[in-house]
């Protein structure tokens, strides 16, 4: 760069100012984010709180027409319409506020990432300023390893850039200064164009200055971020059954809540004398039945929905997202946990994520076949004209602070290359450097002449432009040997070819540089390095985890085809001669249909292009498949944001992050085949709780549904089943929240979109269990034997007595003995729903809450049995009282492992 032109760079203060007032900052426009407000209302569209919402509504309504005397028979008590109010408000609000914490979590990362600062002439001299504050007109000075901070083009100097962030190509392009007079009528966003560059490229080698043309929202990059701020509309896997769930629900309680109101009626009919006699009765008593017929049919209804499940779904998400981010998953979405646990299909970049994403030499071989993996292993005076050939013919630089050696400077292979010998030090050794040709991918080597100690000159490059040059090769003792092993040499280059190693030749010629040209003559061979992206060893047991797991992974690469194939075999990706590896091209002359039939078998795609991501999104996702992308560049985002789920790397641009749904902090596969377990453990677990609740809320509904037609007046209030469903269930949410992530559960198979949540074996549970629960209750409430223990003045009645459980009659206690028995079935059920094994104990270690929680029940329901009062409707229970309560219940446990012991022989 001509340091003379460097004061005539640059805007003067008033210029900068007036630049602003014209074009704006370089300030990108927030993501719009939602507030609170947005999330909680949102939040209100849950199948189940909208189950709810009308159930509040009604019992509101029955409630206000009772108060105000409109209809002074009805008798809806103040904490009814309350206690369901309060259920939907906790619900939705720690649902929102996880998910709200969670996005504020994830913004403080990106303002940390976003903090970079640019070198600007200003003023006539060089400014360190933050991104934000360039403006249209500003000159930058660009060096190796920088970001470009806005869109402009080259005005001094020469660079290359990776633009593969923005274009997914990984070649890196060449960016000279301007000429003058040009006239710029291309595409704006041309990245061929070689006076042109762009937000978010990276500078991997040389130095330029660069003049603003484009700032912020307007640039490539803004534009590109901007465009991901749509919403998109497709449902969760799990949003998706639930639905199907609460549809179910819904009907199962209207259908029975219109049927309980029916029979309420006509039992009431025919009480009443008849359908004559009663219709004859007048107004306000037929009024009265139909309205407390309805009020029982909103006590149906309430009972039918697990109101705790919105509430659990909330909670073990949270929960689990803490554990993630200790994993280094930081979930920005709560629906992408559990998606993440159903994907079928997963399209996943390589550099990076299933690599190291870091070029290393992994082998250096010399002229006489001997092959070493560390440069210290090189022997006698080869060794020193190893480092020397390598430290002085290359761009990038050595540096040493505090003890630490690292490269910086020059291109990707350029490290990985001066890294090798970076320890290996000549002592005494004086090379001064007399001129050079740099790299290139035309010439695809570099040259540099030097004198002193050596004089000669010094080759690197592609093996095909040096060995059959080579008429000598340095021995160990760094003398000249007839060269004899070309024929080894290149059956080697094939070897570490077809093991995605890419080879570098090394060699020296005696003679000096031409103009532009090698030197003549015979050459002398020092070796050839082996340098590649290595597999992450993490990354073949995750990957062979998440195929166990019966998710198919398909690898997203610009590499070649072959390079792709040697890395994808060695990741375990490629295991079977039905596996198909395609490139972008083959990809593109396809059509959808024919993509379609091949993709259960594609594990591959070798150059691939940003569109050709987005469109395998949009074609597994035709088939009903839950995809995954992941993505790191800001050419990944519109796939990112299209997928079920998009996991960004940790490491990548800010629009790729904005647009997922789960950010992998540490950029690993492993890390990916860890939020997959958790998302299946958070499935499981809601799967636990719905055997769970459902189990009550069926025996809750049957025993509501019958014993009002026998005279039995309410044996469950809402308000108890409320205290069931909120309070109980809440609780019993971080009991279930709290399971192990086991390994078994990647062994499961991936479930379908539209499968239901409920599976066969789930029902078998839930009904038994609610069967038992009904039969046993019913039991306890009309039997005379087991009415006398809890009833007073019983005594020589041998038939069944009709009960009002109303505070201050003589069955309250009965009541509250039912209430008890119902509270503590629940909970030793809850040993039944954790696991489907006999060994009810099975991994309770991993869950030690569970028990501290079961634990916290069984005390306030006990303590609530004396200090309930009228509001739960319960009255304390003596010693002999509860013995028997505690056997009732206890009992579902033998009926669910003999339950256990049938389904598994079927």
């Amino acid at each position: 760069m001509d340091k003379s032109r460097e004061k005539k760079f640059g805007l003067t203060s008033d210029q900068v100012q007036k630049s602003l007032n014209e074009h704006g900052s370089n300030r990108l426009s927030e993501v719009q984010g939602e507030t609170f407000f947005d999330k909680l209302m949102g939040n209100f569209g849950d199948p189940m709180i909208k189950i709810l919402c009308v159930a509040l509504g009604v019992n509101l309504l029955i409630f206000i027409l009772g108060a105000t005397n409109i209809l002074p028979n009805v008798d809806v008590e103040w904490y009814e319409p309350v206690g369901i109010a309060i259920a939907i408000a906790l619900a939705t609000f720690v649902s929102t506020f996880s998910e709200f914490r969670n996005e504020n979590a994830f913004q403080k990362l990106q303002e940390e990432a976003s903090k970079i600062t640019c070198k600007i002439y200003r003023d006539g001299v060089i400014k360190e300023i933050p991104i934000d504050d360039i403006v249209v007109g500003d000159c930058v000075l660009l060096q190796s390893g920088d970001k470009i901070p806005a869109d402009g083009q080259i005005v001094d100097g020469d660079i290359k850039v990776d633009q593969s962030v923005l274009n997914g190509e990984s070649k890196e392009a060449s960016k000279v200064p301007v000429p003058e007079n040009y006239s710029d009528e291309g595409e704006a966003m041309d990245f061929l164009n070689p006076y042109k560059v762009f937000r978010g490229s990276v500078v991997c080698s040389g130095n330029a200055v660069m003049e603003v043309t484009v700032v912020g929202d307007k640039s490539v990059y803004g534009q590109i971020a901007k465009e991901l701020q749509q919403d998109d509309d497709r449902e969760s896997p799990l949003k998706v059954k639930l639905s199907n769930l609460a549809d179910g629900i819904s009907k199962f309680g209207y259908i029975g809540g219109i049927a309980i109101a029916v029979a309420l009626l006509f039992q009431r009919i025919m009480t009443g004398g008849g359908f004559g006699v009663y219709f004859s009765s007048g107004f306000a008593n037929i009024l009265a039945d139909v309205l407390d017929a309805v009020i029982l049919a909103v006590i149906i209804i309430v009972m039918a929905v697990p109101e705790g499940l919105p509430l659990m779904i909330a909670l073990v998400s949270a929960m689990n997202m803490g554990k993630m981010l200790k994993d280094n998953v930081l979930v920005r979405k709560i629906n992408g946990i559990e998606t993440a646990g159903s994907l079928n299909i997963l399209f996943s970049d390589k550099t990076g994520t299933i690599t190291k994403g870091k070029l290393e030499v992994v082998t250096f071989v010399d002229g006489n076949m001997t092959e070493v993996s560390k440069a210290s292993e090189v022997k006698g005076k080869l060794s020193e004209i190893l480092a020397v050939s390598v430290h002085h013919n290359t761009t990038s630089i050595v540096s040493r602070e505090d003890g630490q050696v690292k490269v910086v400077g020059g291109n990707a292979t350029e490290k990985a290359v001066l890294g090798f010998v970076a320890d290996l030090v000549p002592d005494g050794v004086s090379v001064e450097k007399v001129s050079s040709i740099p790299f290139n991918s035309t010439n695809k080597y570099s040259a540099t002449q030097v004198k002193g100690d050596y004089n000669c000159t010094l080759v690197k490059g592609a093996p095909e432009k040096i060995i059959s040059r080579c008429k000598y090769y340095f021995d160990e003792e760094g003398n000249k040997q007839e060269f004899t092993n070309g024929q080894a040499i290149e059956d080697k280059i094939n070897e570490l070819a077809g093991r995605a190693i890419r080879v570098l030749g090394l060699a020296i010629a005696d003679e000096a540089l031409g103009e532009d040209s090698l030197p003549e003559g015979n050459w002398t061979l020092i070796g050839i390095l082996g340098i590649r992206d290595e597999v992450r060893p993490e990354s073949v047991t995750a990957i062979a985890e998440v195929h166990q797991a019966g998710v198919q992974v398909v690898m997203i690469t610009g590499d070649r085809k072959d390079t792709a194939v040697a890395i994808a075999k060695e990741a375990n990706l490629l295991t079977s001669d039905t596996d198909v590896v395609l490139t972008s091209d083959e990809l593109q002359k396809m059509s959808d249909d024919e993509i379609k039939k091949v993709l259960p078998n594609i594990r591959v795609i070798a150059r691939a292009l940003p569109t050709d991501k987005s469109r395998l999104v949009r074609i597994a996702q035709e088939m009903e498949l839950v995809v995954g992308m992941t993505g790191d560049g800001v050419n990944d985002s519109p796939a990112l944001k299209k997928a079920d789920v998009g996991f960004a790397m940790g490491g990548g641009t800010e629009v790729a992050k904005e647009a997922s749904d789960i950010v992998i902090l540490d950029d690993n596969f492993n890390s990916i085949d860890k939020a997959i377990l958790y998302g299946r453990t958070i499935f499981n677990s809601i799967r636990k709780f719905i055997v769970f609740q459902l189990t009550i809320n069926v025996a809750a509904v049957l025993i509501s549904f019958v014993c009002p037609l026998l005279g039995i007046n309410e044996p469950l209030t809402v308000i108890q089943i409320l205290w069931v469903n909120l309070v109980m269930d809440t609780l019993a949410a971080l009991a279930f929240g709290g399971e192990p992530a086991l390994k078994r559960f990647m062994k499961e198979k991936p479930k379908k979109r539209s499968e239901s949540i409920v599976s066969k074996k789930m029902w078998s549970s839930i009904i038994t269990g609610s069967l038992w629960m009904f039969i046993l209750g019913f039991f306890m409430l009309t039997f005379s034997p087991l009415q006398k223990i809890f009833v007073e003045g019983l005594e020589g009645v041998n038939t069944f007595n009709p009960a009002d459980f109303s505070s201050g009659d003589k069955y309250l206690e009965l009541g509250t003995a039912y209430f008890a028995f119902f509270i503590f079935s629940a909970v030793f059920n809850a040993f039944n729903a954790r696991t489907d094994k006999a060994n009810l104990f099975e991994n309770i270690g991993g869950n030690k809450g569970f028990l501290k929680v079961l634990g916290i029940i069984a005390v306030v329901q006990i303590a609530m049995t004396y200090l309930g009062g009228a509001v739960l409707r319960c009255h304390g229970l003596d010693f002999v009282e509860w013995l028997v309560v505690l056997v009732m219940a206890v009992s579902i446990i033998p009926v669910d492992l003999i339950r256990k012991a049938v389904m598994k022989n079927k």
